[in-house]
């Protein structure tokens, strides 16, 4: 280490420690409150702009969520002006935090089916069941806009989760992509708005659970008892311009080949590899050093069978959970659907919501795990050992997101603890125009969960106060609440696709092998530019009560115009270019 280094490390020393006292001084006068976010006022948007920030400067995605995690528990355990009692009561609180993190048993569950997946990936790439889907996938996606579509589908095909679309359609379209000279930037981006999104409107899926039951308790609040939160949900769908916007944007890139921004920077350097290049991404987990046994005929049934396997048994995990959940409650509705017609599409669907979506997912990635080694062992592919070996080195390679996650979780978990959203709330939801109130949950549902990476919490702080809001500045108009409701649905995937704290965001870095930072930064423009178009074409109107039938047409033309404004063509080599 040179001086330089060492004075820059004084500096930055120096630096926090007068900002830790002047937060000490700041917050130490402040009236006491039990109410936070009234006590610590502008200053509870300083952990997620910390980590924010910081990730963006340093490009060190665990420095960063790190040292917001320190600042918030910073916040909370000051009492005087005394920093260094402060700090240590802080990093004494900061490692109980992401101990009960990682208790959690949605969280846990989360992590292990995470760790499950990456085995049953490098499993499959083992196997070549990888390399021969990709290679089918190659010969079908022989060009760039081909492969960024076949992506596309591949997104909206594993519908029933955001975790496990980032982890399986990543993997599968890596190669493809690479070998199109399509970038790592633009397949994670693909993955990341085809996850969230996506799950965020099926009917079926480990979202919906949780969205209707804030929808059904949103209206109780209000009186409003003649109503189901599925049917309210539906009802939203249309109005859900965020999911619906990005979801036709990722096809009119594709299909235009127009980019703007970092994309485009990031696709003009792709273009110019050579065909053969080997993409390496510093700092990027993946399976990219994995490669096919040596000497084995390459199948897509290698890949195929364990995949489907997840997927399939993905879905039964999700009934069975939510069927026993169901007959071991107490709600005798719900419990004579399940007697009377469990297998109809009203019980599989109330089923489906009462599933636990993180222990079904962990159950389905288990099995498929099993299904994997028995294939390779049974294949004469792999020894039980080295199958056994493999699975867990597929493991190793998620450690890192698990890090990651429980950070993010726990940021996420200080944030609710200082009152960032209850702050941010409280600030913007001063009276305005009806019309605009729409627009205005959506702004704070995106705001809110990109600040937290999280849509769940966003939807959960939210819902109760948006519909009470939505309901009594429209004196009960139904039709205009259900727009407001789908703001806040759509708000709260805003941020849970973009924010770098996000645990999708991360997992779609982690699935595609592509660089966080570069991730974040590169996608990060194409879903303000989506949200604006959402904002504008779709809300505002909204709240004048302008039909859907008009908004969605009009913000697909809008889209495709602001593209080829703002953007330029990314062409192919000639020889994929006269194959189009």
């Amino acid at each position: 280490m040179n001086i330089n280094d060492n004075m820059k490390l004084g500096l930055i020393a120096a630096v926090s420690i007068i900002a830790l006292f002047v937060l000490s001084l700041f917050i130490s006068q402040a009236p006491a409150n039990d109410d936070n976010a009234i006590r610590f006022g502008i200053l509870t948007l300083l952990p997620p702009l910390v980590a924010i920030g910081l990730a963006f400067i340093t490009k060190e995605t665990i420095l960063s969520l790190f040292m917001g995690v320190f600042v918030g528990e910073f916040m909370l355990c000051v009492n005087d002006l005394n920093i260094v009692s402060t700090a240590v009561n802080a990093f004494l609180q900061m490692g109980s935090q992401i101990i009960s993190c990682m208790a959690d048993p949605w969280n846990a569950g989360i992590i292990l089916q995470c760790l499950l997946i990456g085995g049953i990936i490098q499993l499959v790439t083992k196997m070549g069941g990888a390399k021969a889907l990709a290679d089918t996938f190659a010969k079908r996606a022989d060009t760039p806009r081909k492969a960024q579509l076949f992506t596309w589908i591949l997104g909206l095909c594993v519908f029933f989760d955001d975790y496990a679309n980032s982890l399986i359609v990543g993997p599968i379209m890596r190669p493809v992509m690479d070998k199109l000279k399509v970038s790592r930037q633009k397949l994670a981006f693909i993955v990341d708005a085809t996850a969230a999104p996506v799950a965020g409107i099926a009917i079926i899926s480990t979202w919906i659970g949780l969205e209707i039951s804030l929808i059904a308790a949103g209206f109780q609040s209000v009186g409003v008892t003649n109503v189901t939160g599925f049917g309210i949900f539906l009802q939203t769908i249309p109005y859900r311009f965020y999911n619906i916007f990005i979801l036709i944007f990722i096809v009119i890139s594709a299909v235009t080949l127009y980019e703007f921004g970092p994309m485009k920077k990031a696709e003009q350097a792709a273009r110019k590899r050579d065909a053969d290049e080997k993409v390496i991404v510093p700092n990027a987990p993946g399976f990219d050093e994995v490669k096919p046994v040596e000497g084995i005929k390459l199948s897509i049934w290698n890949a195929i069978i364990p995949i489907g396997t997840l997927i399939i048994g993905a879905l039964i995990a999700f009934y069975w959970s939510g069927y026993t959940t169901i007959l071991g409650g107490e709600d005798q509705a719900l419990i004579a659907i399940m007697k009377t017609a469990p297998l109809s599409f009203n019980g599989i669907f109330t089923a489906l919501s009462q599933s636990d979506a993180s222990v079904a997912l962990f159950q389905a990635a288990l099995l498929a795990s099993i299904v994997a080694i028995v294939m390779a062992v049974g294949g004469k592919i792999l020894t039980i050992e080295d199958a056994i070996s493999e699975w867990i080195g597929g493991m190793k390679t998620i450690v890192i997101t698990g890090v990651i996650l429980l950070l993010a979780w726990s940021l996420g978990g200080v944030i609710g603890e200082v009152g960032t959203a209850s702050y941010l709330v409280g600030v913007l939801k001063n009276a305005l125009p009806q019309f605009i109130v729409p627009s205005l949950i959506f702004i704070l549902g995106a705001l809110i969960s990109f600040a937290t990476g999280t849509a769940y919490g966003t939807m959960s702080i939210l819902m109760p106060l948006a519909i009470p809001l939505a309901w009594a500045v429209s004196s009960g108009d139904m039709s205009f609440t259900i727009v407001c409701t789908s703001g806040v649905l759509t708000g709260a995937i805003f941020g849970d696709h973009c924010s770098p704290i996000s645990d999708t965001t991360i997992l779609s870095s982690m699935g595609t092998s592509c660089s966080h930072i570069d991730h974040v930064q590169t996608q990060i423009y194409y879903a303000v530019f989506v949200a604006c178009v959402a904002i504008f074409i779709g809300y505002i109107p909204a709240g004048l009560g302008i039909s859907w039938f008009i908004s969605l047409p009009v913000g697909i033309v809008v889209l495709y115009i602001g593209l080829k404004v703002l953007g330029e063509k990314v062409d192919f080599d000639e020889v994929e270019d006269s194959s189009s």
